[in-house]
């Protein structure tokens, strides 16, 4: 792709040095890509160029146009057609057009190369917390705002609706055109699945299978259309968190034709599979082979797993990772698979990342049902390897496993129904940071929360009262605050991933309106609207502390609070009615003032007679006494 094509803007410097560009001529497809596609003045990430081309490895390169930047070294690759070039940008370096001069003997030609103004600001952006709710989107799924773009000339797999497993033709326009919808649901961000260019014959509506690292996908928009989508978004009220996946690029990456180094991926004289066995990275009993099956084991056939030991690697998603923060003003960042990846490489790589921009959120994608495990991963946690993942936030698995078996359940049994989530919880314990934790009950690589719960509407609005008020940071998958349930089960995530109504022109229906929705789809939407329009401005639900009680009888109750609020909430999973038993949380609830029903708008006291119905919540914010 040219920078053109990149949306970069070009600027021309001051104080530049006397090299007339019309002397040299201009590259004619001696060069085919240059990475990252530009850079900016004032940035602490070390700028290493990506530089393909036929033979390129053969030629000189120097840096005319200006001062302050130049060339501090060039590294020759396996491949002759790829020359890495570091660049020296000097803190007092112009922005401007700078030129990529390649020699070899009298023959040169050039390649404009662009160094912007750094934004103001940029280096200290916020990022998602615990006052976020987070929208989870599928973009093929979600919205059609350009039919034009369902296929295109030089993608190989083309739109086709009824398929599963095959593109619909959502995109970044119908994510634009529907930014109201998600603000005013209550989100304050977003995070769409990846949009970069996912180039497999098949399967590549998801895009988790890369195959260019700067490039969005032609049939989600461009990368012009990806900025205003984050500006626009911005003027929602809304975060973007962008997905992005180092472990594995795809197949149909365009390297793959000729890779740069030979261990650029892992190659096995066969193909070999990841053992999917990442507490190998941290038990101190497993073999490097096991180990090493973990790491460097393919994803998937389609997926070439990325070998992030090797230092060119690394930086090329060190500087790849800034320049879409910057270039597009980003919020944070999701990635995908965390665990397979090389574990040293990539606490390297988010430690530089948060080294440009502290406050940057980072959540990672840590599968696993098993506490200890989860907790590892998370930055600042007292491994006893001294491993740190500098990694600030984690995926909450284990509650989200605990969720989806204590609410579809009437079962008293020990250890079963709302004790399940309990129990989670008592292991808080464990974590280095709980405001960092992204909490959910579904995705879109879990079982929809409609199915889960059997299409029940009542237990569905449990589930969105405790995100809503549980630590952490609550992420919302599309369609699951209308309870959507997955369109055929036998057909696993094709069949979960479902197209949302009213994103197609000629949809039967249309849920992105009011109008559009049934008596209960109204109902469930209202029901989590009113939830996290209230949550926004809750400090306390944000930063509070947690006191949570024990119960055999299917229920669950617990307080956020701190120095001047209390939230109580209790959840009736069970069949009948339950009394609130005021007197087993008097520790905490001596002393509550100005209570209010969140739920209706009610007054509310602390009451000996209050009665939750059967499958119902009762959230109360209370006033705490100035004396305790």
């Amino acid at each position: 792709m040219t920078l053109a094509a990149a949306g970069l803007l070009s600027c021309t410097g001051t104080g530049q040095s006397a090299f007339d560009p019309a002397s040299v001529a201009d590259a004619s497809g001696e060069v085919t890509r240059v990475e990252p596609l530009s850079w900016w003045t004032g940035m602490q990430t070390p700028l290493q160029l990506l530089v393909n081309g036929a033979g390129i490895a053969a030629y000189d390169v120097r840096i005319e146009g200006g001062q302050g930047v130049g060339v501090k070294a060039r590294h020759k690759a396996d491949s002759p057609n790829y020359l890495f070039v570091d660049v020296e940008v000097k803190p007092d370096a112009e922005p401007g057009t700078y030129y990529l001069v390649f020699s070899q003997g009298e023959r040169q030609f050039k390649v404009p190369y662009e160094i912007a103004a750094r934004a103001e600001g940029s280096a200290a952006r916020k990022s998602f917390t615990t006052a976020d709710m987070i929208y989870l989107l599928m973009p093929d799924r979600f919205a059609n705002g350009d039919a034009s773009n369902d296929s295109t000339p030089h993608t190989r797999e083309r739109a086709d609706r009824s398929a599963f497993f095959g593109r619909h033709g959502g995109d970044l326009q119908g994510m634009i055109d529907h930014l109201d919808y998600i603000a005013g649901l209550g989100a304050t961000a977003v995070w769409p699945t990846p949009l970069l260019l996912d180039d497999e014959p098949e399967g590549s509506y998801h895009g988790y299978a890369c195959g260019d690292y700067y490039r969005i996908d032609p049939r989600f928009g461009s990368n012009e259309l990806y900025r205003e989508f984050v500006g626009k978004a911005h003027e929602h009220g809304l975060k973007v968190i962008m997905d992005i996946v180092t472990n594995h690029c795809g197949t149909g990456h365009w390297w793959m034709k000729d890779l740069p180094f030979r261990d650029w991926i892992h190659q096995f004289p066969e193909y070999t599979g990841t053992n999917v066995c990442f507490s190998t990275n941290m038990d101190p009993n497993a073999s490097k082979y096991d180990l090493n099956l973990q790491e460097s084991g393919w994803f998937v056939p389609s997926m070439p797993d990325m070998n992030l030991d090797n230092p060119y690697v690394l930086r090329y998603f060190q500087q790849w990772a800034v320049w879409w923060t910057e270039y597009a003003d980003l919020d944070g960042f999701r990635v995908d698979t965390y665990p397979y990846n090389e574990k040293g490489p990539m606490s390297e790589w988010c430690a530089s990342v948060r080294r440009e921009y502290p406050a940057l959120n980072i959540v990672g994608e840590c599968w696993t049902s098993s506490i200890p495990q989860l907790a590892y991963w998370q930055s600042g946690n007292a491994n006893k390897d001294g491993f740190d993942s500098h990694l600030p936030s984690i995926m909450d698995f284990p509650l989200q496993e605990a969720i989806c078996r204590a609410v579809p359940t009437d079962s008293l049994r020990w250890g079963e129904g709302m004790t399940r989530i309990y129990d989670c919880l008592s292991h808080d314990f464990v974590y280095h940071d709980l405001s960092k934790m992204m909490i959910f009950a579904g995705n879109h690589d879990t079982d929809r929360i409609g199915d889960v719960v059997r299409k029940n509407p009542e237990r569905l609005k449990l589930v969105m009262t405790m995100l809503a008020t549980m630590r952490g940071i609550p992420q919302i998958f599309a369609g699951d605050e209308m309870m959507f349930t997955s369109k055929d089960l036998s057909q696993g995530h094709g069949g979960l991933r479902v197209d949302f109504p009213g994103g197609w022109t000629g949809d039967a229906k249309n849920l992105f309106t009011a109008e559009g929705r049934t008596g209960l789809e109204k109902e469930l939407f209202d029901y989590t609207q009113r939830l996290f329009q209230w949550r926004r401005g809750k400090s306390v639900i944000h930063n509070g502390r947690t006191m949570h009680f024990l119960s055999r009888d299917n229920t669950y109750a617990y307080f956020r609070y701190d120095d001047t609020d209390a939230v109580f909430v209790f959840i009736n999973n069970s069949r009948g009615k339950k009394q609130v038993p005021w007197s087993h949380y008097a520790e905490i609830a001596e002393g509550l003032h100005d209570g209010r029903n969140v739920l209706t708008g009610e007054s509310a006291t602390v009451d000996d007679n209050t009665v939750v119905g059967a499958r119902q919540a009762l959230v109360v914010e209370f006033k705490r006494p100035s004396n305790r």
